[in-house]
């Protein structure tokens, strides 16, 4: 099969890849009970003898018991429910293809019920057609078979009950076809039928079609799908055909039929190809009605946009003003910014020389306390009874005492000085003039009694330093050792 042609206008309007994918049709509806349907036309039954004088070939392999043989219409020429249209060229060419195809049950592929044997064409009298003698309307007959012998009970029992329906009328069949492209046909309020070729200029109207999503009507026209380059692919079992012929003739294919009643809602007549100069003289004067709508669409498009630029530069004006207002406040915040950055940065310098004088003072005022209270201290040892250079060499053995512990020294000192005084004075009053030996063992006491008495201010005034950290301790207690150290070897000792 030859793929069908999609034009510009189709892709432009969404449906061209479901023109592309949708190149089958297969009339399948609801298994639903008919109601309110155009009465089926009468069946006029032929003998056998009959049928072997018009010809009418029978299924092959006869009489097998386990094949159900039947006859049924396949398709008609002419407008079916679902808006295509069989026209009698396309179908008299395809009315061979249905031979050895599938006979489906609902048109499920993968439910095969039996297979078609052979197809022949019956004109609307009832005869049937021989040679080429094409008729302008027919219908296409199959013969077919159903599979009637199954392994599987519960395939038996189906098939069994599907026989017994078909046996009861409850049946119809629904053909299945490809196709390779289509034409439009059309019909008016009045019945009038034409056919328009499908091209790059008529495409528009596929949309339009209810195959492809639209609702079958244009400009007052019924639209179909008059189908091209068709083969048939087989045939299904429903219970409502989109063709109301389509009918089981007889179960086992050795009867015919006539049908008397040619008429049918159905069936659009003499629709030929070449007749469509009206249709298309329309056409031209709808693309020329089209042509001058959208010349007067342009020209208003035009007068809009002319309002539009004249309001659009009005407010380009108006923002310009606007943005010039806002850059001269801009420009005058940029002043006052660059402005206030120089004065934080000529305050920044002053208070970085502040701070530098500040700390330059702090130290000096220390360095200054420092000195004033090394001269007291000084005054306080030289008062003790210690020598300038020996007061000035045991300043530094002193620095980490706190003034009381300091104070305490010196009373010591003097203490020590008063009492050594006294002792020399003592010596100058031996009574048989000799010098008198000290006692090692009291001078050595003295001395112990000397270094607690010190130690115990110095402990005293410690009293205000629990709270000092791990390296203030320390520190305390290396002064308290250099002090034992010079109060041992430069005041008790002498």
């Amino acid at each position: 099969m030859k793929e069908i042609k999609i034009f510009k206008s189709e892709i432009e309007d969404g449906v061209g890849e479901l023109v592309k994918s949708t190149a089958s049709v297969a009339y399948c509806s609801p298994a639903t009970v008919q109601k309110d349907e155009a009465p089926l036309p009468e069946l006029k039954c032929l003998s056998d003898a009959e049928l072997e004088k018009l010809g009418v070939a029978k299924a092959e392999n006869k009489d097998q018991i386990d094949l159900y043989y039947l006859e049924s219409v396949l398709v008609s020429t002419g407008w079916n429910k679902n808006d295509d249209v069989f026209m009698s060229e396309a179908t008299w060419e395809a009315r061979s293809t249905p031979e050895d195809k599938q006979f489906n049950f609902m048109h499920n592929e993968n439910d095969i019920i039996g297979h078609i044997t052979g197809s022949y064409v019956l004109s609307k009298d009832g005869k049937k057609v021989e040679g080429d003698e094409k008729p302008e309307d027919f219908d296409i007959i199959t013969q077919a078979v159903l599979y009637n012998s199954w392994t599987d009970p519960e395939n038996s029992d189906r098939m069994g009950k599907i026989i017994s329906e078909i046996e009861d009328g409850k049946w119809f069949v629904s053909m299945e076809c490809l196709f390779a492209g289509f034409d439009y046909a059309l019909t008016n309020k009045e019945g009038q039928a034409k056919v328009l070729a499908r091209t790059e200029d008529s495409a528009f109207l596929t949309k339009h079609l209810r195959a492809y999503g639209g609702d079958g009507v244009y400009e007052g026209y019924k639209v179909g799908r008059a189908l091209k380059n068709i083969a048939f692919s087989g045939k299904g079992l429903v219970e409502k055909p989109a063709n109301p012929r389509s009918i089981i003739i007889d179960k086992n294919s050795s009867k015919a039929f006539v049908l008397e009643d040619t008429t049918s809602n159905f069936y659009i007549g003499d629709i030929k190809m070449s007749d469509t100069s009206t249709l298309e003289s329309q056409i031209a004067e709808l693309k020329t009605a089209l042509a001058s709508t959208e010349q007067e669409n342009k020209e208003i498009k035009a007068k809009i946009e002319e309002a539009k630029d004249k309001e659009f530069a009005s407010q380009v004006q108006a923002f310009e003003s606007q943005i010039e207002e806002k850059q001269a406040s801009i420009a005058e915040m940029e002043e006052t910014i660059k402005s206030t950055q120089a004065k934080v940065a000529e305050l920044e310098d002053a208070l970085a020389k502040s701070t530098q004088e500040l700390t330059q003072a702090t130290e000096a005022v220390a360095e200054w306390k420092k000195k004033e209270k090394q001269q007291k201290r000084m005054a306080s040892l030289v008062d003790s009874g210690l020598g300038e250079e020996e007061a000035a060499e045991s300043l530094a053995s002193f620095d980490g005492l706190d003034d009381e512990a300091f104070e305490s020294v010196v009373a010591l000192m003097k203490k020590k000085a008063v009492k050594k005084d006294k002792e020399d004075k003592d010596k100058d009053k031996d009574k048989d003039g000799k010098e008198k030996k000290e006692n090692p063992f009291a001078a050595e006491a003295s001395e112990q009694e000397a270094t607690a008495e010190v130690f115990e201010d110095v402990e005293t005034s410690e009293a205000t330093m629990v709270e000092a950290s791990v390296d203030e301790a320390d520190e305390l207690e290396s002064t308290r050792a250099s002090l034992s150290e010079y109060i041992g070897t430069h005041i008790l000792s002498k």
